[in-house]
């Protein structure tokens, strides 16, 4: 079988982690998701905490939501004193994901996926979404809290997630025109799901339907 990516970006409460679980499973390959974080550091040699940090640090900045860092495949040399700027620690992101990209297949979630990777064969990039009053009602059960609170977490997240894939991508998050596939998961269970896009990568890529 050929190598594939099915890359997926999401809202906050659309179930993508856990379709992007039954995917990797069906498939028998691995998912990245934070992974990533920890596979940049080991090959940039910058502690892992300082890429999270980093995410924390753009989210919170004012410049975070008035300028734009596209990625253009780079990286900062060790000894630039940018070395370990916001926008050097997602470049080692997109650096492991493309050299996963060209060893195996893999499903990969957030971190920029959809668009590091939209030049390499094989890849379907997907968007996972769900209405927000669904969402909501997911979060809160899944984190035990009140719909207020989960209300909350929802808009913070998918303001974050929108914001940073402008900054780094150029693009707007929610265009369906950045994606191969987008899917409303409110009236489907996570398994239908996962058999949408296995089919989609059946019809599109001859990537065969896993037997499960």
């Amino acid at each position: 079988m050929e190598r594939f990516v099915i890359a997926i970006t999401r809202t906050c409460g659309s179930g993508a982690t856990s379709i992007g679980t039954i995917l990797a499973n069906d498939y028998g390959i691995d998912l990245y998701d934070r992974k990533i974080l920890r596979l940049a550091s080991e090959q940039s040699g910058i502690n892992e905490e300082l890429f999270a940090t980093a995410d924390e640090h753009v989210k919170n900045s004012l410049l975070y939501r008035v300028s734009r860092k596209v990625y253009k495949g780079e990286l900062i040399p060790p000894e630039s004193g940018n070395f370990m700027s916001d926008q050097n620690l997602f470049n080692y992101q997109a650096k492991v994901l493309k050299e996963l990209a060209e060893r195996e297949s893999f499903v990969g979630i957030g971190r920029g996926c959809t668009y590091v990777l939209k030049d390499v064969p094989n890849v379907l990039r997907v968007f996972v979404y769900a209405s927000r009053e669904c969402c909501i009602s997911r979060e809160a059960a899944r984190q035990g809290i009140s719909e207020k609170d989960a209300a909350r977490h929802v808009q913070r997240m998918d303001k974050y997630r929108s914001e940073y894939h402008k900054y780094h991508t150029g693009h707007e998050w929610k265009d369906p025109y950045n994606y191969d596939l987008c899917l409303n998961t409110e009236l489907l269970t996570y398994e239908q799901c996962a058999k949408l896009i296995e089919y989609h990568m059946w019809v599109r890529f001859g990537i065969e339907m896993p037997e499960v």
